[in-house]
Protein backbone atom coordinates (compact mmCIF):
# COMPACT_ATOMS: atom_id res chain seq x y z
CA UNK A 1 0.00 0.00 0.00
CA UNK A 2 3.06 2.49 1.07
CA UNK A 3 5.02 1.44 -2.06
CA UNK A 4 1.57 1.98 -4.24
CA UNK A 5 1.11 5.14 -2.62
CA UNK A 6 4.43 6.89 -3.52
CA UNK A 7 4.57 5.42 -6.81
CA UNK A 8 1.53 7.46 -7.18
CA UNK A 9 2.70 10.33 -5.67
CA UNK A 10 5.90 10.17 -7.24
CA UNK A 11 4.13 9.93 -10.78
CA UNK A 12 2.09 12.88 -9.62
CA UNK A 13 4.80 15.04 -9.07
CA UNK A 14 6.88 13.94 -12.12
CA UNK A 15 3.49 14.48 -14.10
CA UNK A 16 3.42 17.99 -12.27
CA UNK A 17 7.58 18.57 -12.68
CA UNK A 18 7.08 17.99 -16.70
CA UNK A 19 4.05 20.27 -16.82
CA UNK A 20 5.92 23.04 -14.97
CA UNK A 21 9.03 23.05 -17.03
CA UNK A 22 7.03 22.63 -20.29
CA UNK A 23 4.95 25.77 -19.05
CA UNK A 24 8.88 27.42 -18.04
CA UNK A 25 9.86 26.71 -21.60
CA UNK A 26 6.27 27.85 -22.82
CA UNK A 27 6.87 31.09 -20.90
CA UNK A 28 10.06 31.51 -22.21
CA UNK A 29 9.47 31.18 -25.82
CA UNK A 30 6.82 33.81 -25.23
CA UNK A 31 8.99 36.15 -23.64
CA UNK A 32 11.70 35.49 -26.17
CA UNK A 33 8.80 36.60 -29.08
CA UNK A 34 7.62 39.38 -26.80
CA UNK A 35 11.69 40.93 -26.52
CA UNK A 36 11.83 40.07 -31.07
CA UNK A 37 8.90 42.17 -31.34
CA UNK A 38 9.74 44.90 -29.05
CA UNK A 39 13.07 44.86 -30.95
CA UNK A 40 11.61 45.01 -34.52
CA UNK A 41 9.87 48.21 -32.99
CA UNK A 42 12.91 49.87 -31.44
CA UNK A 43 14.92 49.32 -34.85
CA UNK A 44 12.08 50.78 -36.51
CA UNK A 45 12.53 53.79 -34.18
CA UNK A 46 16.19 53.71 -34.43
CA UNK A 47 15.68 54.03 -38.86
CA UNK A 48 13.20 56.93 -38.09
CA UNK A 49 15.64 58.72 -35.47
CA UNK A 50 18.52 58.01 -38.12
CA UNK A 51 16.65 59.30 -41.32
CA UNK A 52 15.87 62.66 -38.95
CA UNK A 53 19.20 63.13 -38.00
CA UNK A 54 20.84 63.14 -41.67
CA UNK A 55 17.97 65.93 -42.58
CA UNK A 56 19.13 68.09 -39.60
CA UNK A 57 22.90 67.48 -40.73
CA UNK A 58 22.08 67.97 -44.69
CA UNK A 59 21.01 71.47 -43.52
CA UNK A 60 24.62 72.35 -42.89
CA UNK A 61 26.64 69.61 -44.94
CA UNK A 62 26.25 68.32 -48.36
CA UNK A 63 27.35 64.74 -47.42
CA UNK A 64 26.69 63.84 -44.28
CA UNK A 65 28.72 61.21 -42.72
CA UNK A 66 28.14 58.84 -39.63
CA UNK A 67 30.05 56.41 -37.49
CA UNK A 68 30.60 53.02 -39.35
CA UNK A 69 32.55 50.36 -38.99
CA UNK A 70 35.83 51.80 -38.89
CA UNK A 71 35.43 55.18 -38.51
CA UNK A 72 33.85 57.24 -35.38
CA UNK A 73 32.19 60.58 -36.27
CA UNK A 74 31.09 63.10 -33.87
CA UNK A 75 29.31 66.42 -34.61
CA UNK A 76 29.44 69.53 -32.42
CA UNK A 77 26.52 70.60 -30.61
CA UNK A 78 25.61 73.29 -33.49
CA UNK A 79 26.37 70.84 -36.00
CA UNK A 80 28.93 73.17 -37.69
CA UNK A 81 32.42 71.23 -37.06
CA UNK A 82 32.72 67.42 -37.30
CA UNK A 83 35.52 64.95 -36.17
CA UNK A 84 36.24 62.20 -38.42
CA UNK A 85 38.68 59.27 -37.13
CA UNK A 86 39.47 57.25 -39.26
CA UNK A 87 40.95 53.69 -37.92
CA UNK A 88 41.03 51.80 -41.25
CA UNK A 89 43.29 54.46 -42.93
CA UNK A 90 44.87 55.77 -39.72
CA UNK A 91 43.54 59.70 -39.83
CA UNK A 92 41.97 62.08 -38.28
CA UNK A 93 39.95 64.91 -40.15
CA UNK A 94 38.30 67.61 -38.72
CA UNK A 95 36.13 70.00 -40.26
CA UNK A 96 34.44 73.51 -39.73
CA UNK A 97 31.79 75.91 -41.21
CA UNK A 98 33.01 79.04 -40.55
CA UNK A 99 32.99 82.79 -42.04
CA UNK A 100 36.85 83.81 -42.04
CA UNK A 101 40.06 81.49 -41.26
CA UNK A 102 40.67 83.34 -37.92
CA UNK A 103 37.43 81.86 -36.54
CA UNK A 104 38.28 78.90 -38.66
CA UNK A 105 41.16 78.07 -36.27
CA UNK A 106 39.59 78.97 -33.24
CA UNK A 107 36.78 76.03 -33.97
CA UNK A 108 39.43 73.34 -35.52
CA UNK A 109 41.86 73.97 -31.81
CA UNK A 110 38.89 73.28 -29.95
CA UNK A 111 37.80 70.17 -31.74
CA UNK A 112 41.25 68.60 -32.25
CA UNK A 113 41.69 69.27 -28.41
CA UNK A 114 38.16 67.26 -27.58
CA UNK A 115 39.67 64.54 -30.32
CA UNK A 116 42.77 63.60 -28.63
CA UNK A 117 41.23 64.22 -25.12
CA UNK A 118 38.17 62.59 -25.43
CA UNK A 119 37.35 59.10 -24.00
CA UNK A 120 34.40 56.77 -24.94
CA UNK A 121 32.37 58.10 -22.62
CA UNK A 122 32.69 61.59 -23.75
CA UNK A 123 32.16 60.49 -27.16
CA UNK A 124 29.14 58.61 -26.73
CA UNK A 125 27.79 61.75 -24.24
CA UNK A 126 28.85 64.01 -26.65
CA UNK A 127 26.64 62.58 -29.84
CA UNK A 128 23.69 63.58 -30.02
CA UNK A 129 22.14 60.62 -32.49
CA UNK A 130 23.34 57.94 -29.98
CA UNK A 131 21.57 59.92 -26.78
CA UNK A 132 18.92 59.99 -29.27
CA UNK A 133 19.05 55.95 -29.73
CA UNK A 134 20.02 55.76 -25.71
CA UNK A 135 16.40 57.09 -25.48
CA UNK A 136 14.70 54.75 -27.74
CA UNK A 137 16.43 51.48 -25.86
CA UNK A 138 15.25 52.95 -22.50
CA UNK A 139 11.49 53.47 -23.85
CA UNK A 140 12.29 49.78 -25.40
CA UNK A 141 13.31 48.33 -22.08
CA UNK A 142 16.27 47.01 -24.16
CA UNK A 143 19.89 47.58 -21.52
CA UNK A 144 21.70 50.62 -21.41
CA UNK A 145 24.66 50.06 -19.53
CA UNK A 146 27.19 52.63 -18.94
CA UNK A 147 29.58 53.01 -21.58
CA UNK A 148 33.67 52.69 -20.72
CA UNK A 149 35.50 55.99 -20.03
CA UNK A 150 38.55 54.47 -22.57
CA UNK A 151 40.67 56.79 -24.09
CA UNK A 152 40.85 56.80 -28.05
CA UNK A 153 43.32 58.84 -29.56
CA UNK A 154 45.21 60.08 -26.16
CA UNK A 155 47.19 56.84 -25.94
CA UNK A 156 48.48 57.34 -29.61
CA UNK A 157 49.53 60.56 -29.67
CA UNK A 158 50.76 61.31 -26.15
CA UNK A 159 53.23 58.70 -23.64
CA UNK A 160 51.74 60.40 -20.82
CA UNK A 161 48.33 61.87 -20.13
CA UNK A 162 48.18 64.95 -22.13
CA UNK A 163 49.09 68.45 -20.09
CA UNK A 164 47.77 71.99 -20.87
CA UNK A 165 51.45 72.50 -22.11
CA UNK A 166 51.46 69.52 -24.11
CA UNK A 167 47.80 70.19 -25.54
CA UNK A 168 48.67 73.71 -26.40
CA UNK A 169 52.18 72.47 -28.23
CA UNK A 170 50.23 69.54 -30.10
CA UNK A 171 47.45 72.00 -31.48
CA UNK A 172 50.34 74.92 -32.16
CA UNK A 173 51.90 72.26 -34.30
CA UNK A 174 49.08 71.23 -36.60
CA UNK A 175 46.68 73.92 -37.13
CA UNK A 176 49.14 75.70 -39.51
CA UNK A 177 47.73 77.39 -42.29
CA UNK A 178 49.42 74.98 -44.89
CA UNK A 179 47.57 72.55 -43.00
CA UNK A 180 44.32 73.97 -43.98
CA UNK A 181 42.25 73.00 -46.70
CA UNK A 182 39.81 75.61 -47.69
CA UNK A 183 36.53 74.63 -49.89
CA UNK A 184 34.42 77.74 -50.69
CA UNK A 185 31.26 76.06 -51.52
CA UNK A 186 29.63 74.66 -48.51
CA UNK A 187 25.44 74.37 -47.43
CA UNK A 188 26.11 78.31 -45.69
CA UNK A 189 26.36 80.39 -48.59
CA UNK A 190 27.59 82.83 -45.94
CA UNK A 191 30.81 79.71 -45.02
CA UNK A 192 33.56 78.94 -46.45
CA UNK A 193 34.31 74.71 -45.03
CA UNK A 194 37.60 74.40 -43.23
CA UNK A 195 39.15 70.59 -43.28
CA UNK A 196 42.36 69.76 -41.09
CA UNK A 197 44.14 66.34 -41.74
CA UNK A 198 46.13 64.53 -39.28
CA UNK A 199 48.35 60.96 -40.13
CA UNK A 200 47.73 58.91 -37.30
CA UNK A 201 50.94 56.88 -36.44
CA UNK A 202 51.77 53.86 -38.26
CA UNK A 203 51.72 51.89 -34.81
CA UNK A 204 48.13 53.57 -34.10
CA UNK A 205 46.64 50.10 -34.68
CA UNK A 206 48.60 48.39 -31.96
CA UNK A 207 48.58 51.10 -29.70
CA UNK A 208 44.80 50.59 -29.48
CA UNK A 209 45.13 46.97 -28.99
CA UNK A 210 47.22 47.66 -25.73
CA UNK A 211 43.93 49.29 -24.35
CA UNK A 212 41.74 46.27 -24.26
CA UNK A 213 44.85 43.50 -23.57
CA UNK A 214 43.16 42.54 -20.30
CA UNK A 215 39.67 42.40 -21.19
CA UNK A 216 41.14 40.18 -24.47
CA UNK A 217 42.99 38.16 -21.96
CA UNK A 218 40.26 37.36 -19.73
CA UNK A 219 37.63 36.05 -21.98
CA UNK A 220 39.85 34.10 -24.13
CA UNK A 221 41.35 32.50 -21.40
CA UNK A 222 37.70 32.00 -20.19
CA UNK A 223 36.34 30.65 -23.23
CA UNK A 224 39.41 28.56 -24.46
CA UNK A 225 40.33 30.12 -27.57
CA UNK A 226 43.23 31.87 -29.24
CA UNK A 227 43.95 35.19 -27.49
CA UNK A 228 45.38 36.24 -30.92
CA UNK A 229 42.20 34.91 -32.29
CA UNK A 230 40.34 37.40 -30.70
CA UNK A 231 42.50 40.64 -31.12
CA UNK A 232 42.74 39.64 -35.17
CA UNK A 233 38.98 39.51 -35.46
CA UNK A 234 38.84 42.87 -33.47
CA UNK A 235 41.47 44.30 -35.98
CA UNK A 236 39.56 42.73 -39.10
CA UNK A 237 36.01 44.40 -37.88
CA UNK A 238 36.46 47.87 -36.41
CA UNK A 239 39.80 48.40 -36.31
CA UNK A 240 39.62 48.68 -32.69
CA UNK A 241 36.53 50.98 -32.80
CA UNK A 242 34.49 51.21 -30.19
CA UNK A 243 31.79 52.73 -31.21
CA UNK A 244 31.79 50.97 -34.49
CA UNK A 245 28.59 50.88 -35.77
CA UNK A 246 27.61 49.15 -39.33
CA UNK A 247 24.28 48.20 -41.93
CA UNK A 248 23.64 45.15 -40.88
CA UNK A 249 23.19 46.25 -37.67
CA UNK A 250 26.50 45.64 -36.11
CA UNK A 251 27.59 47.02 -32.82
CA UNK A 252 30.56 47.57 -31.23
CA UNK A 253 34.76 46.67 -31.63
CA UNK A 254 33.63 42.82 -32.45
CA UNK A 255 30.78 43.97 -34.38
CA UNK A 256 27.97 41.88 -32.61
CA UNK A 257 24.81 41.37 -34.38
CA UNK A 258 21.70 41.48 -31.94
CA UNK A 259 19.52 38.78 -33.67
CA UNK A 260 22.40 36.31 -34.21
CA UNK A 261 25.79 36.17 -32.63
CA UNK A 262 24.05 38.28 -29.84
CA UNK A 263 21.49 35.93 -29.33
CA UNK A 264 23.64 32.90 -29.01
CA UNK A 265 26.19 34.59 -27.05
CA UNK A 266 24.28 35.62 -24.64
CA UNK A 267 22.70 32.26 -23.85
CA UNK A 268 26.07 30.60 -23.62
CA UNK A 269 27.10 33.30 -21.14
CA UNK A 270 23.48 32.99 -18.86
CA UNK A 271 21.35 30.63 -20.04
CA UNK A 272 18.95 32.67 -21.49
CA UNK A 273 17.83 34.28 -24.77
CA UNK A 274 17.82 38.07 -24.61
CA UNK A 275 17.89 40.87 -27.40
CA UNK A 276 20.39 43.68 -26.40
CA UNK A 277 20.69 47.51 -28.25
CA UNK A 278 23.63 49.23 -29.49
CA UNK A 279 24.38 50.85 -26.13
CA UNK A 280 25.40 47.00 -24.45
CA UNK A 281 27.57 46.74 -27.24
CA UNK A 282 29.17 49.52 -27.02
CA UNK A 283 30.43 48.59 -23.66
CA UNK A 284 33.88 47.38 -24.84
CA UNK A 285 33.68 44.66 -21.67
CA UNK A 286 30.37 43.59 -22.69
CA UNK A 287 31.13 43.43 -26.47
CA UNK A 288 34.69 41.52 -25.85
CA UNK A 289 32.84 38.93 -23.91
CA UNK A 290 29.57 38.58 -26.05
CA UNK A 291 32.47 37.92 -29.18
CA UNK A 292 34.53 35.80 -27.34
CA UNK A 293 31.04 33.61 -26.20
CA UNK A 294 30.49 33.23 -30.01
CA UNK A 295 33.71 32.21 -31.18
CA UNK A 296 33.59 29.38 -28.33
CA UNK A 297 29.67 28.64 -29.93
CA UNK A 298 30.85 28.31 -33.01
CA UNK A 299 34.36 26.01 -31.64
CA UNK A 300 32.49 24.20 -29.93
CA UNK A 301 29.39 23.59 -30.72
CA UNK A 302 28.24 24.50 -34.01
CA UNK A 303 31.84 22.93 -35.98
CA UNK A 304 32.76 20.70 -33.13
CA UNK A 305 32.57 17.25 -35.53
CA UNK A 306 35.70 18.74 -36.84
CA UNK A 307 38.52 17.18 -35.48
CA UNK A 308 41.57 18.89 -36.44
CA UNK A 309 41.59 22.37 -34.55
CA UNK A 310 44.00 23.89 -36.91
CA UNK A 311 41.13 23.23 -40.19
CA UNK A 312 37.62 23.85 -36.78
CA UNK A 313 39.66 27.19 -36.40
CA UNK A 314 39.87 28.19 -40.25
CA UNK A 315 36.10 27.08 -40.47
CA UNK A 316 35.63 29.05 -37.28
CA UNK A 317 37.17 32.55 -38.57
CA UNK A 318 34.97 32.30 -42.24
CA UNK A 319 31.47 30.94 -39.77
CA UNK A 320 32.37 34.61 -37.09
CA UNK A 321 31.89 36.45 -40.70
CA UNK A 322 29.75 34.28 -42.97
CA UNK A 323 27.98 31.74 -40.59
CA UNK A 324 28.25 28.12 -40.28
CA UNK A 325 25.34 27.28 -42.97
CA UNK A 326 27.34 29.21 -45.34
CA UNK A 327 31.00 27.35 -44.23
CA UNK A 328 29.14 24.03 -44.75
CA UNK A 329 28.09 25.11 -48.13
CA UNK A 330 31.69 25.33 -49.90
CA UNK A 331 31.90 21.79 -48.94
CA UNK A 332 28.55 20.08 -49.24
CA UNK A 333 26.33 22.54 -51.29
CA UNK A 334 24.50 22.27 -47.99
CA UNK A 335 23.90 24.28 -44.64
CA UNK A 336 24.40 20.60 -42.67
CA UNK A 337 27.59 21.25 -40.85
CA UNK A 338 27.71 17.39 -39.37
CA UNK A 339 28.29 16.29 -43.39
CA UNK A 340 30.42 19.15 -44.36
CA UNK A 341 32.38 17.94 -40.89
CA UNK A 342 32.62 14.71 -42.78
CA UNK A 343 34.42 15.69 -45.68
CA UNK A 344 36.71 18.46 -43.55
CA UNK A 345 38.12 15.79 -41.66
CA UNK A 346 39.74 14.10 -44.97
CA UNK A 347 41.39 16.82 -45.89
CA UNK A 348 44.68 18.59 -44.59
CA UNK A 349 44.09 22.24 -42.70
CA UNK A 350 46.01 23.57 -45.93
CA UNK A 351 43.29 22.21 -47.96
CA UNK A 352 40.66 23.23 -46.01
CA UNK A 353 41.83 26.51 -46.35
CA UNK A 354 42.45 26.64 -49.86
CA UNK A 355 38.88 25.12 -50.41
CA UNK A 356 37.17 27.94 -48.21
CA UNK A 357 38.64 30.74 -50.27
CA UNK A 358 37.55 29.15 -53.48
CA UNK A 359 34.16 27.89 -52.27
CA UNK A 360 33.08 30.39 -49.54
CA UNK A 361 29.91 31.75 -51.41
CA UNK A 362 30.87 35.52 -50.39
CA UNK A 363 33.82 37.13 -52.00
CA UNK A 364 34.02 39.46 -48.99
CA UNK A 365 34.22 36.09 -46.37
CA UNK A 366 36.95 35.05 -48.35
CA UNK A 367 39.30 37.77 -47.85
CA UNK A 368 38.48 38.24 -43.66
CA UNK A 369 39.44 34.72 -43.66
CA UNK A 370 42.91 35.51 -45.04
CA UNK A 371 42.93 38.99 -43.36
CA UNK A 372 42.16 37.50 -39.96
CA UNK A 373 44.97 34.53 -40.82
CA UNK A 374 47.71 36.77 -40.98
CA UNK A 375 46.63 39.09 -38.10
CA UNK A 376 46.37 36.16 -36.14
CA UNK A 377 50.29 35.62 -36.61
CA UNK A 378 51.26 39.32 -35.73
CA UNK A 379 49.43 39.39 -32.58
CA UNK A 380 50.51 36.17 -31.62
CA UNK A 381 53.91 37.70 -32.42
CA UNK A 382 53.19 40.71 -29.94
CA UNK A 383 51.09 39.40 -26.95
CA UNK A 384 52.15 35.49 -26.95
CA UNK A 385 56.05 35.03 -28.02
Amino acid sequence: MFKTFVASALLISCASAISSFDSYKKSQKSNFTQEKSQFSDYKKAQQKAFSSYIKELEKYWKKPIMTSKKKLVSYAKDKKSRTIIDFGHNRLTIETLAKETQEAEQKLSLALVQAVTFNTEDFYNNDEFEQQLAKIEASHKIATPKIDAEPVLAPIFFKEQPTKKSLYHFVKHNITPEKIQIQKSSKIKTDKVYTLTISLPKDATIKRSFIYYEDVKREATRQQIPLALVFAIIHSESSFNPMARSYVPAYGLMQIVPRTAGIDAYYHLYKKKRLVGSSYLYNSKNNIKMGSAYLHVLYYKYLHHIKNPTSRLYCTIAAYNTGAGNVARAFVGTNDTYRAAQMINRLTPEEVYTRLLKDLRYSEAKRYLMKVRKRMKLYKKIYES
